[in-house]
């Protein structure tokens, strides 16, 4: 019963489940898709003016993938053919929950870093517990997206935060880069739990389980460094052959990822520029409280009116804070995930052209003839079964990648909105109130000056 279970579990990854990545519930009319390149981003959450060369914006760490240094591998085996189809009348279970937290320094001779505990609990006979206890360092995580990337390369990875935070931002053991670092990765864990096919993947499983010192020794059982090299070169090999003839539906998606990337980028340095100039209005503001209660002082007659709009200008400095707080809680970092996204999705457009290409260059020697035509069809039979595999599994995570997209988007800009309706209604209430009661104090006084 057990294996029957795993087994149903692994068929259930391939298509479009609907719904977000465990991070967001929205809803609505999904993103431009595949109709079309003349449709792409239509919606008006992306339909900005491209105008805005002169934004100051934190630059992002280019080494974040290196895209010719890939080996284009794809598992042909009857399991992962298997976990191309999901069917409709699973039930959607979680059986898999991941926490990221207690960051802890660590300090040697040679150098410093960050180790974050992460604590999974599960009910998955694959398990050999219920619960696990281990701690990570960020070199971990790159080991497991790199391992993630290898085995399934047309699948969407979730990215990961950048390694390095970049001049405008707080140093890197800020207890707020910290803080930030550990929210995304917690994130990045979570949505490869919640993913069809990667929650299933044995790397993966050991990142969570293993002690240090077995996955270290994990580790070293990869591919050695001339075979490394030697699938580089094919790698490069290919990409610079380029594809022929990448299919239609390919092309729409590639020319949807072009232009996303350009509009999220744009969303991205206009949220960063908002953020700056409201922190540069919060810290002005905040000396504006103490400046009426010294002038109060001077001016007999006008104590309890200085006083008031002091008061006054203190509840609006909070709301702005908590307004501040809200953006970069819940705008920015969805905003800054998605441009990683967009590096992240040229990446598979690129390993998927490279297994493409693969083929198409045996195509291209048994044609002319080039190489031993009695091994060729067997190999151009095994590539074209890759290449099937590959354009399935991104197909099916595509679609559902771009629903998560649209609801994560869509709810942290519907929340952004509510959130500064909130805010101006504070201030004018705040504002409202105090000529309210400056009114009532004239007639007041004009009333006792007429008896």
């Amino acid at each position: 019963m057990e294996g029957e279970r795993r087994a149903s579990q692994a068929r259930s990854s391939g298509l479009p489940a609907g719904g977000a990545d465990g991070e967001s519930p929205g809803g609505g009319t999904p993103f431009p898709g595949s109709s079309g390149s003349s449709a792409l981003l239509q919606a008006e959450v992306l339909d900005l003016d491209e105008d805005e060369d002169d934004l100051e914006v934190f630059s992002k760490d280019a080494s974040l993938m290196d895209m010719n240094s890939f080996s284009p591998m794809m598992p042909t085996s009857p399991l992962s053919m298997i976990n191309q189809i999901k069917f409709e009348d699973e039930p959607d279970l979680k059986d898999l929950f991941i926490t990221v937290d207690e960051p802890e320094s660590h300090v040697t001779t040679i150098e410093t870093f960050i180790t974050y505990r992460i604590i999974t609990k599960t009910s998955r006979g694959e398990f050999d517990s219920s619960e696990f206890e281990v701690r990570r360092r960020y070199q971990d995580f790159l080991w497991l997206k790199g391992k993630l990337e290898e085995a399934h390369p047309t699948l969407i990875i979730p990215p990961l935060p950048e390694k390095f935070m970049v001049k405008g931002m707080v140093e890197r053991f800020n207890d707020d880069f910290i803080e930030t670092r550990r929210k995304a990765l917690h994130k990045f864990l979570n949505r490869i739990a919640d993913h069809p096919t990667l929650t299933f993947n044995e790397d993966f499983k050991i990142f969570l389980t293993a002690q240090a010192w077995e996955l270290s020794s994990h580790k070293k059982q990869g591919p050695g460094l001339l075979s490394r090299m030697g699938q580089t070169v094919r790698a490069v090999a290919s990409s610079m052959r380029g594809v022929k003839n990448r299919p239609e539906e390919f092309m729409e998606m590639n020319n949807f990822i072009e232009l996303f990337s350009q509009k999220i980028n744009l969303i991205d340095k206009i949220s960063q520029r908002i953020y700056k100039e409201e922190r540069e209005y919060f810290d002005e503001m905040k000396e504006y409280g103490p400046i009426h209660i010294l002038w109060s002082a001077s001016e007999e007659d006008l104590v309890d009116i200085l006083k008031d709009v002091a008061s006054c200008i203190d509840r609006c400095c909070k709301a702005t804070e908590k307004r501040m707080s809200g953006l970069a809680e819940a705008l920015l970092p969805v905003v800054h995930e998605y441009v990683l996204y967009s590096e992240m999705l040229m990446g598979v457009m690129k390993r998927r052209d490279q297994i493409q290409a693969e083929l198409d260059s045996k195509v291209e020697a048994l044609t002319y003839k080039k190489a031993d035509a009695d091994l060729l069809p067997e190999e151009i039979g095994k590539l074209e079964d890759k290449v099937e595999c590959a354009n399935n599994a991104l197909k099916a995570d595509w679609e559902r990648w771009k629903q998560n997209m649209q609801n994560d988007i869509k709810l942290a800009f519907t929340d952004m909105a509510e959130e500064n309706i909130h805010y101006y209604e504070q201030c004018l209430a705040t504002w409202e109130s105090f000529l309210t009661s400056q009114t009532n104090l004239h007639l007041e006084e004009a009333s006792e000056d007429k008896s």
